[in-house]
């Protein structure tokens, strides 16, 4: 989600059908462009069902406490919160439960894991780096943001175990294996510096790299600050956002590359040298795309998919008004190979379905359904719930699937829906901010490859590969 930085502190988050191709597997009545459902009400394409749902619970229940990104490990699903972390045993998808709960407030708290480790970002201004830390201002030189690091090896017990300060926070952070050093390292994406910040100097054109020890996570550090925008980004002088900063960076560490969406600008990132990395490609779309905000490749590392998060998560632009460029995906294909490669822009993607005027939708996380051959994803809308979409043709993006609730409320805009949706193991997940955890079944003989596919551990935004074209 993409959220403001105000002069002390974040302002917070901005409050405030197409037919199936398959036969059989039309629609239903509600799907209809301008046909919304009723409050709670849910609706989904004869294809995509859900086998079973999880409400929030204990200190993470109440409307404030937004679930968010998505990990995988072992056959259990963590789910981050403003308020900690939630452990899910997922190994029976349909009968899913609760292993353990972490309350350690910091939004986003964003994770990612490697092997008996989790990583957790926090880019609320606190008072310290604890669990039991207090809210601050960012304007004091002692509040504390950054990464904090869980031994998960007891995925019952999760064991608190380092912290590292890094500037401006940690919106988001990307998981890259660094075997040659015994390491992981955390690639930490943060934005909006300001003067009055004295642990968010402008300019902040960079990313922060921390080393976690695999052997050793008690001693994880801050080893590299890289400059991806020696000359600075987007300049912000027209629709889309200036550029301070990334808010989200995706690795495919087997390709030695990453694209990273980075406020008005997205790149395409040489990792070869992990603690180097080099911009090699660079685009900017100032007439549809108001802030970069993720980046998925398909599987062949041809293609890169980014996300328009206009209105920070917080706003209704799944609608006539906005229209079907704003708000979207844009799609990418990756020309040339090394230096030489370039990001070739070819169409975008929205969800055909409009959405009421009190739910916040926009283009948010997703991964890809691993069919060999076929570029299908699943993307969560927010309020606009789960899409799944296919863009094998570039120019001709569909949609194949979806589930959607209907608004949380028919007069007041509570921000809600679906954080993340991931494909894990033949099952999708998905984080929705207020009611819970859904696991949802794709039955589609488009997809029903993936349903073999086996990962045992998943973070989206490290892109694992999962066979040759």
């Amino acid at each position: 989600m993409n959220t403001t930085r105000r002069r002390g502190r974040l302002a917070g988050v901005l409050i405030g059908t197409a037919a199936l191709a398959v036969a059989g597997l039309a629609a239903p009545a509600a799907a209809q462009q301008n046909d919304i459902p009723d409050v709670d009400e849910v609706v989904h394409s004869r294809n995509l069902s859900q086998v079973a749902h999880l409400e929030k619970e204990g200190p993470f229940a109440n409307q404030s406490a937004f679930n968010t990104d998505i990990a995988f490990t072992r056959g259990h699903a963590i789910v981050g919160n403003y308020n900690g972390f939630t452990v899910y045993d997922v190994r029976k998808p349909k009968k899913p439960r609760v292993v353990s709960q972490v309350l350690c407030p910091g939004g986003q708290n964003d994770v990612s894991v490697s092997g008996d480790l989790l990583f957790l970002s926090t880019d609320y201004a606190r008072t310290n780096d604890s669990c039991t830390s207090e809210p601050a201002q960012a304007s004091n030189p002692d509040a504390w943001e950054g990464i904090k690091v869980f031994d998960i090896s007891d995925l019952s017990r999760p064991t608190y175990v380092a912290s590292v300060r890094t500037d401006c926070g940690s919106h988001t952070h990307t998981m890259v294996p660094a075997p040659e050093r015994d390491s992981v390292l955390l690639y930490v994406s943060s934005y909006s510096p300001a003067p009055e910040l004295p642990n968010c100097q402008p300019p902040h054109d960079k990313v922060s790299i921390v080393e976690v020890p695999v052997d050793r996570p008690e001693d994880a550090e801050l080893v590299a600050t890289p400059v991806l925008f020696p000359e600075g980004g987007n300049p912000g002088d027209g629709y889309s956002r200036k550029t301070t900063g990334c808010h989200d960076l995706t690795a495919y560490p087997e390709k030695d590359l990453l694209a990273g969406a980075c406020m008005g600008d997205g790149i395409l990132v040489d990792i070869s040298d992990r603690m180097n990395p080099r911009v090699i490609d660079r685009v900017q779309d100032n007439t549809n795309f108001a802030f970069w905000h993720s980046a998925t490749f398909n599987n062949a590392g041809t293609k890169v998919v980014f996300t328009d998060e206009l209105g920070g998560g917080g706003m209704p632009t799944c609608n006539a008004e906005i229209g079907s460029e704003r708000g979207a995906n844009g799609i990418y294909d990756l020309r040339g190979e090394g230096d030489r490669a370039t990001l070739k822009f070819r169409s975008y993607y929205k969800i055909p379905r409009h959405q009421g005027e009190t739910e916040n939708c926009v283009a948010h996380n997703g991964s890809l359904i691993p069919v060999k051959g076929r570029d299908i994803m699943v993307q969560a809308w927010y309020q606009g719930g789960v899409s799944v979409w296919e863009f094998t043709n570039s120019d001709r993006p569909k949609e194949i699937a979806y589930f959607e609730r209907g608004p949380l409320s028919e007069t007041e805009n509570i921000t809600g829906g679906s954080w993340s949706a991931y494909y894990y193991n033949g099952y999708i997940y998905s984080s929705d901010i207020q009611k819970g955890f859904d696991v949802l079944d794709l039955r589609d003989p488009r997809t029903a490859p993936a349903k073999s596919v086996r990962f045992d551990e998943f973070n989206a935004q490290t892109q694992p590969s999962y066979g040759r074209r």
